[in-house]
């Protein structure tokens, strides 16, 4: 199998409102034109037929500081606890669908199912990305959303692992610095594309704690 894998927190609400969690590993992104994503989803699990009830769910990038309610939200039904209030987490009204955000996560994806297909042990539910909401503290100088000093995790092989440093870019190994260069995008262009398709907003709510935590971290470092 492909690890290492995300680890997300996945929120949703039934139709009467009541919100859930369920973290989620078998997720990532499909297309940038239409920008779409998806979540695989065991008929089992709790969330499933609220899945297959409201089409719509947000995908909420996970950190360091939200191990483990990452965990928690995995190994815990959502018809035994109230999982935010357990985890301490802020839900959040969305712009685009129903379901709530996570407001201590770094970026919300909001989503609207177009596609459910039945795999196996795994339904693939395929959305389109509606809207993405990113956390202020984390704009860089130049106005791009730096993923990497939010500390994101990542899950292999019942692990989960803190992301590490950059060796590179995309188009490094082709790109020259001169008159007359190949041309390449960057990936901070890329998701500028994807961004502007998908509505990005930024989100300003707690960003002055988590910016003055971070410059604190640097300092120290």
């Amino acid at each position: 199998m492909v690890y290492p894998v995300p680890a997300v927190m996945v929120s949703l609400a039934d139709k009467n409102g009541k919100p859930n969690i369920i973290t989620v590993a078998w997720t990532g992104t499909v297309c940038s034109d239409p920008p779409m994503a998806y979540i695989s989803v065991r008929k089992e699990r709790y969330s499933h037929p609220i899945l297959m009830e409201t089409k719509e769910f947000v995908i909420n990038l996970t950190t360091k500081q939200l191990a483990k309610a990452t965990d928690f939200c995995g190994v815990r039904s959502g018809a035994e606890v109230d999982k935010f209030h357990e985890m301490h987490l802020t839900p959040k009204k969305a712009s685009k669908v129903m379901a709530p955000l996570i407001e201590e996560s770094p970026v919300n994806i909001e989503c609207k199912v177009k596609q459910v297909i039945e795999l196996g042990s795994h339904d693939m539910f395929l959305a389109e990305v509606v809207a993405v909401q990113v956390d202020e503290a984390y704009m860089d100088e130049k106005n791009h959303f730096d993923l990497k000093a939010a500390g994101l995790i990542a899950y292999s092989h019942g692990q989960y692992l803190l992301l590490g440093e950059t060796i590179g870019t995309f188009g490094y190994s082709v790109r020259r610095d001169h008159a007359g260069s190949k041309k390449t995008m960057t990936k901070n262009a890329q998701v500028k594309k994807i961004n502007r398709k998908s509505h990005m907003e930024v989100k300003k709510a707690g960003s002055n704690k988590r910016r003055a935590e971070r410059k604190n971290k640097n300092n120290q470092s």
